[in-house]
């Protein structure tokens, strides 16, 4: 497969991952497509450090096409990571990728957020995940990339206040969609930041179910 350097780190040279580096950067605000970009570049150093076998264009769709549930364009009444995974999916299938491949980019990109599951995944999904946690700053896999490697992403793809910018995008889902929220991590930033939040409890639904005993 050919391959190129971004960043510093060499990533596939193919016409699928060009065509979704197309897609997401007229998709995704600035900081949104910086931050896919870097998530996609540290999931490919991680595995460059750990010399697992994975397909390299599936890691690259799927980490570039994770946060298509943030994109106004694919909102609907599911937790936004599956509308996201529902159309990378339809991506997948315009660009003729088979069903296991399509099946690992909807996986990697509806388990994103969920490393409690991904990071047992298959490579694919475990690497996108790992990267995407490293631009999260997370305590899961922030200290798997390399110094030089860190400081030469987040030049080439800075960070436009992400922070503040992806909070607000994600209380935007609290407020318009709470019902999606009642176990996803946007469940946190709905108590922390949106006033009056109340999620679906399931120890409600445990204890208001039918059932007589």
């Amino acid at each position: 497969m050919p391959r190129r350097l971004i960043a510093n780190i060499y990533v596939p040279d193919t016409a699928l991952v060009a065509r979704a580096i197309e897609y997401v950067r007229d998709c995704y605000e600035p900081y949104l497509f910086n931050h896919v970009m870097r998530s996609w570049l540290f999931a490919s150093r991680i595995a460059e450090l750990q010399g697992v076998p994975y397909d390299a264009e599936i890691l690259a769709v799927s980490t570039l096409l994770h946060d298509l549930g943030l994109v106004k364009a694919f909102d609907g009444p599911l937790r936004f990571e599956v509308e996201g995974a529902n159309a990378a999916r339809a991506f997948a299938h315009k660009e003729g990728l088979d069903e296991r491949r399509t099946q690992l980019i909807w996986d990697s990109v509806a388990l994103n957020s969920t490393p409690s599951i991904g990071l047992h995944k298959e490579s694919e999904v475990a690497l996108c995940t790992m990267g995407i946690s490293v631009d999260w700053g997370s305590g899961w896999c922030y200290d798997s990339v390399d110094t030089p490697a860190m400081n030469s992403i987040v030049e080439a793809f800075p960070r436009l206040r992400m922070k503040e910018r992806f909070a607000r995008a994600i209380c935007g889902i609290v407020e318009s969609r709470p019902e999606t929220t009642y176990d996803t991590f946007a469940r946190d930033f709905g108590e922390r930041f949106v006033p009056n939040y109340r999620p679906p409890s399931l120890v409600d639904s445990l204890f208001n179910s039918p059932f007589e005993e």
